[in-house]
């Protein structure tokens, strides 16, 4: 028996089967991150040429002073943030396992997580002086 060619439009046939909807925010994310750390890196960086040489008291106060404490709270955050999109892509674009996929993207969000709380735990004791 013949098949009778479907009245459904190609749209109306692939609909649903597509995107998630959620990569222009990804990519926009990730560009606004970027831009976000290129003055807040070049800050850093000069900040700890500045450093050289001092003692771990002089670190740690100036850590403390609250411009810095601030500054570097926002790098951390930006940094983690671009950093796990950035892997996230990677990870989809070239694992094609699927419960390997999974597992690794939950294992660098987790590692992203704890390793970006702590850094922000530790800026947090040292501005604080606890």
């Amino acid at each position: 028996m013949k098949r009778h060619p479907s009245l459904r439009t190609p749209i109306k046939r692939v609909r649903g089967f597509g995107s998630a909807h959620d990569g222009t925010h990804h990519f926009w994310v990730q560009r606004l991150t970027a831009v976000l750390l290129a003055p807040l890196l070049v800050w850093l960086v000069w900040s700890v040429v500045s450093l050289a040489g001092v003692s771990h008291v002089g670190f740690t106060e100036w850590v403390a002073r609250p411009l810095n404490a601030v500054l570097l709270l926002i790098s951390l955050g930006a940094l983690f943030w671009h950093s796990m999109l950035g892997l996230q892509v990677v990870v989809e674009d070239y694992v094609h396992n699927a419960p390997l996929k999974l597992a690794t993207l939950v294992i660098l969000k987790f590692a992203h997580l704890v390793l970006g709380l702590a850094a922000v735990y530790a800026v947090l004791r040292i501005g604080l002086g606890a």
